[in-house]
Formats: structure tokens, C-alpha cells, sequence
């Protein structure tokens, strides 16, 4: 696995202030869309990273505090339930990058995104189809982004109890489902993903 093609190519092209950038909750039915974006010092791996879906969660939370230390800066963007209703999840994902990129304590000058699509930055940038699982930053910017969005979800099954998003954090697990034909939807329910439920009210 080479972690860092991406990140020498760039450096190779003259770009010096590389950041990664992906996002959290594209598909849940709940909860804001996350980002992050992570410029870790050149040449630099942080042990133990991998795309942030392949690790267990205790794990993602160790390496989340890692890469707090040891990247140059990092940044988290959110595009909120009612943003994603108004604008459509694509759209909202890319609002949450350019969030992310644009709270950056170092301005980078070239963004690698995981994705097929690119958010339409004011500084270069380069889409990496499963760049999650191939940069460095990226990888990085998955599991600064997985585990802040948990975190967020964690929260929220405090204030929503009934609906255990502690348990399925927003995604439509057959649960989900089941409590939100219970009890209806909560405030931070995405409306344009329930469209069915909703119609059928």
C-alpha cells in the first residue's frame, strides 16, 4: 500500500501544504452531513490509519486523538438536516468540505478529496475514487470526520432518546425504522429522505 502517491505527486507538481478531506453521514436518515480536512506534516503516516470504515470504533477513537497530535491542523465542517433537505446531499456534502477547508488554521494549496466528484474549492484539487484508502490525509480526514459525526450522534440519543442513535447513529437500520414508525420523526430527521413515510402520513 502506498500511502503517500498521491501526496508526492502533489509535491511533485509543486504543491507544499497538503490537506485531505472526506466526510461522515452521507446516507443516514438523521443528523448533519460531516467533513474534515487534515494537513499532517510531508511525508508523514500516522500508524495504525486506515479508511475509517474498516476500523472498530474504540480503535478510530484512539487513532482520532493520534492524528489530533501529530497533523500540522485539522478542521471539521458540517452542512446541518434542514441544509441537506434544502439543497440535496450532494450539495450539502460539498458545503461541509468547504466548511472544513475553509477553518483550516494553515491554508493549503491543494485538497485531495476521497470521491469521484470534486466541491469546487478556490485552491487546487484532486478526486481520489476510495482515496480513503489510498492517502494518507485522507484516511486522516475519515476517521476525524467518523468520529466526530458518532460523537455528535451520541448527543443527540440523549436529547432523542426514544429513537437509540446511540445504537445505529442516524443510519436506516431496521431499528431506525421501527422507532421512527413509533414515535414519528425528530427535529433532526432529514425530510427529503423520508419521503415515503412522510407521503403515506
Amino acid at each position: 500500500m502506498e500511502w503517500l502517491e498521491y501526496e508526492k505527486k502533489a509535491f511533485e507538481s509543486g504543491y507544499r501544504i497538503i490537506c485531505g478531506v472526506d466526510e461522515a453521514g452521507r446516507g443516514p436518515l438523521a443528523g448533519p452531513v460531516y467533513a474534515a480536512a487534515v494537513i499532517l506534516p510531508e511525508g508523514h503516516i500516522v500508524e495504525g490509519v486506515n479508511d475509517s470504515k474498516k476500523l472498530s470504533e474504540k480503535k478510530r477513537d484512539i487513532l482520532y486523538e493520534k492524528i489530533i497530535d501529530e497533523c500540522v491542523c485539522y478542521s471539521v465542517g458540517t452542512a446541518s438536516e434542514k441544509e441537506i433537505d434544502d439543497i440535496n446531499i450532494l450539495q450539502a456534502t460539498f458545503l461541509a468540505m468547504k466548511r472544513a477547508v475553509g477553518g483550516l488554521a494553515v491554508a493549503p494549496d491543494i485538497a485531495l478529496i476521497d470521491g469521484n466528484k470534486k466541491p469546487g474549492l478556490d485552491i487546487e484539487e484532486w478526486d481520489i475514487v476510495k482515496g480513503d484508502s489510498k492517502s494518507a490525509n485522507i484516511a486522516a480526514a475519515s476517521i476525524i470526520a467518523k468520529v466526530s459525526r458518532d460523537r455528535y450522534m451520541l448527543e443527540m440519543a440523549e436529547k432523542y432518546p426514544e429513537f437509540q442513535f446511540e445504537k445505529h447513529k442516524g443510519y436506516g437500520t431496521k431499528l431506525h425504522y421501527e422507532m421512527i414508525e413509533k414515535y414519528g420523526i425528530s427535529p433532526i430527521h432529514r425530510k427529503t429522505f423520508l419521503k415515503k413515510i412522510l407521503d403515506n402520513e
